[in-house]
């Protein structure tokens, strides 16, 4: 009798180390996941919380790093919402995808046509009552609401470009605001 009692402790020690095993590996697993996700996030978009400074003039500057496939990306908000922006000299306006402007409350207006990398659409103008990256700030600034665009990255253009001075040295962007820009 004794000899049964062993085996089955040792067959529920076994079932124990085996459950012990893949709990392991599964915790591991979603370590190695978070921690290679937020690697990924910080390669797309190195200026999560850039950081502001104003001059004792009141300009007030911030400093983009250039991510690793050579484009600025910066996180900033969009009538309060938190987006992610990507520097676009080519873009007229401020893209925005339809999900982020109904977020941001933006309304819908008169529709146009737009030269893309993927040929003419059709996008519809708008208005953004507040545009942020870090401690700069614009208000009423023209936008395009682009069906063809999806997720929570929106292409900062022109509108926005024009308003700050902007330049590049090495792998670094430095926009300034005046005092005198539309506040």
């Amino acid at each position: 009798m004794s000899k049964r009692f062993n085996k089955s402790q040792n067959t529920a020690g076994r079932s124990l180390g085996q459950g012990m095993l893949i709990a392991s590996f599964v915790l591991a697993l979603g370590g190695m996941t978070f921690f290679f996700d937020s690697q990924l996030e910080r390669q797309y978009n190195p200026n999560r919380n850039p950081r502001g400074s104003e001059t004792g003039s009141r300009v007030k500057e911030v400093i983009l790093e250039q991510n690793r496939q050579g484009h600025y990306v910066a996180s900033g908000s969009v009538n309060g919402v938190d987006v992610v922006f990507l520097l676009d000299t080519g873009a007229t306006d401020v893209a925005i995808s339809p999900e982020l402007a109904n977020e941001a409350g933006l309304q819908v207006g008169y529709a146009t046509q737009a030269m893309t990398a993927n040929g003419i659409i059709t996008v519809y103008s708008t208005k953004i009552d507040s545009l942020t990256i870090s401690n700069i700030s614009l208000r009423n600034v023209d936008g395009s609401i682009n069906p063809g665009m999806a997720g929570s990255t929106i292409l900062l253009g022109m509108s926005v470009l024009k308003e700050i001075e902007f330049s590049q040295i090495g792998s670094t962007l430095t926009l300034r605001q005046y005092p005198e820009t539309r506040l």
